[in-house]
């Protein structure tokens, strides 16, 4: 059961697309994938087809610490989705709560997919330390950083590289990586934050997503970057981005066909 949390210090950085390509590249090669959302925008749903209006989700439920996995929602193929849901402030507030005093709390909600056989899970967080990502430090087995080639990011990778982002390690097990997104060679800043953090982060650096109209154009009309452009530059990244999470976790590619649901 590969879990992945995709993250970020800074926010507008494409964190949750790229979230959601890696889920659709990882599910295009065989996996059964999970993508789980705990940003309170509750957007990662809206890359898999979900309807605006579909306000369905684990937070609402989790307060009486009911099992998350009911509210996975099946998008065909072989992904699926837990999204956040729509919320009140008070269960917002009621749920970072539970993460931040509650050692079990991922645990007991997660149970009917942390050792589902074959899984891969793909979750989308909140930019900054949030009570989420520190409460996943001790589940994850990989993160992934995710960096704008700006000046904005570079000033900020000595927090990450420091443990300062959650006040420790971000993970335990397999460690964490790094993806510098939207890179844009027609830009002098853009090729020179590019050439510093390759050379800075070397084999940590997993991949550099080049600025691509693909993805928004794919986002707006709720797409992945596979479906909408399969030949794009950035789809072509983000395949060599999965590839290489892949081979750090060991994860088995199947055989790209269509398995029973989740649930």
């Amino acid at each position: 059961m590969p879990l992945v949390c995709v993250c970020s210090p800074k926010g507008g950085v494409g964190k949750t697309t790229l979230a959601a390509n890696l889920a659709y590249t990882l599910a295009r090669a065989g996996s059964k994938v999970l993508a789980i959302d705990f940003d309170v925008q509750n957007a990662l749903r809206l890359h898999f087809g979900v309807p605006l209006s579909d306000g369905r989700g684990f937070v609402a439920k989790s307060a009486d610490a009911s099992d998350w996995g009911q509210s996975i929602l099946t998008t065909g193929g072989n992904i699926f989705v837990l999204p956040y849901g729509e919320v009140t402030e008070e269960q917002r507030i009621t749920f970072e709560n539970n993460l931040t005093h509650d050692a079990n709390f991922l645990t007991r909600g997660l149970h009917s997919v942390l050792n589902y056989p074959g899984l891969v899970i793909v979750a989308d967080f909140p930019p900054g330390p949030g009570p989420a990502l520190k409460a996943m430090s001790a589940l994850a087995d990989l993160h992934l950083v995710v960096l704008l080639a700006d000046t904005a990011s570079l000033s900020l990778l000595p927090q990450i590289e420091n443990d300062k982002m959650i006040g420790g390690a971000l993970n335990h097990r397999a460690g964490h990586y790094f993806v510098l997104n939207q890179s844009d060679s027609r830009r002098n800043i853009s090729r020179d934050v590019t050439a510093f953090m390759q050379q800075r982060l070397g084999d940590k650096l997993l991949g550099v997503v080049n600025r691509d109209e693909s993805v928004a154009e794919a986002n707006a009309s709720q797409q992945s970057v596979f479906e909408f452009s399969p030949v794009s530059s950035a789809a072509f990244d983000i395949e060599i981005i999965s590839k290489r999470i892949a081979a750090l976790l060991n994860i088995t590619v199947g055989d790209g066909e269509m398995h029973a649901p989740l649930r």
